[in-house]
């Protein structure tokens, strides 16, 4: 099993503003995002490029337990030469790519990218064509620049559609699911998209009950209130826990060794129930060691 890295929550913070980009990285959030794009004004792209820069170097010297992802602005923009030059040279943990709509894409990037440049890339599920076949992006390959998370945009995917955005998200499950089988099938993570009301607190939690029935890894956020409750959503509960560790270890006894599926308090447990519950514990251990 590779290691777990904790994703439970994911902020974004806007690139123009220091104070909360030195901030971020202490409220709790599994992820810190330092967005070049939808939180910075034009005028501003490249004050903000020069400070994200900053914050970046700055983190990586004084260490933190937040993972630092910058966002950049999209391909077809005129930042985006500038911002993959200063965001290679300055290695944050990952690269967030908006508007990524198919393979070719990253192909792109990786080219633009220069060789010597080792870094993780992120990618936004968030236009028609994206969603129509999610698996041509995930699965794109790279050794020295490899995908290793998908990320939501709906509000996005409601502009370009016209999809409302209701509780229950009904008009967008099937994209939600879509995107979540192509990442499963490439090996990678994704996270859920930001629920935008941030004084709707029982609509937010709902939101996050659905992704993690649904099987996401975590949720992007745009304000510090939500990270709570992103973190509890997304970390198994003390019953998920016990019966994780009832059945982890069952076919690793002699008696079933050769079995499988094993019956155990009423319920049958298949191997890959087992490799599961070893994941969840996996899982519980990378957050309680974060503290």
């Amino acid at each position: 099993m590779k290691p777990i890295r904790p994703r439970r929550s994911a902020l974004y913070v806007p690139g123009s503003n220091v104070r909360a980009m030195a901030k971020a990285p202490t409220l709790g959030a599994d992820v810190v995002i330092f967005d070049l794009e939808d939180a910075v004004a034009p005028s501003e792209k490249e004050a903000a490029r020069e400070r994200v820069v900053e914050a970046v170097a700055a983190l990586r010297q004084a260490g933190t337990q937040s993972e630092i992802v910058v966002r950049a602005n999209g391909l077809d923009t005129p930042w985006i030469d500038a911002d993959l030059a200063a965001i290679g040279a300055a290695l944050p943990d990952a690269l967030l790519l908006p508007k990524i709509s198919r393979a070719e894409d990253l192909s792109r990037v990786r080219t633009m990218i220069g060789g010597d440049v080792a870094l993780p890339l992120w990618a936004m599920i968030e236009t028609p064509r994206a969603v129509l076949d999610p698996l041509d992006i995930a699965e794109a390959k790279d050794e020295r620049l490899p995908l290793t998370v998908l990320v939501l945009g709906l509000n996005d995917l409601a502009r370009e559609t016209g999809a409302l955005q209701v509780p229950g998200r009904a008009p967008m499950l099937p994209w939600m699911m879509a995107a979540l089988a192509a990442a499963r099938v490439a090996g990678i993570e994704i996270l859920d998209g930001v629920f935008n009301d941030i004084a709707d607190g029982e609509g937010f939690s709902a939101e996050c009950l659905q992704a993690r029935q649904c099987g996401f890894d975590g949720k992007t956020v745009i304000h510090p209130a939500q990270i709570a409750g992103a973190n509890a959503a997304f970390a198994p509960d003390a019953d998920e826990l016990a019966w994780a560790s009832r059945i982890a270890a069952v076919f690793d006894a002699p008696e079933n060794a050769g079995k499988g599926v094993v019956r155990v308090e009423g319920r049958m447990v298949e191997r890959l129930h087992a490799d599961m519950a070893k994941r969840l514990l996996a899982l519980a251990e990378a957050i309680a060691a974060k503290g």
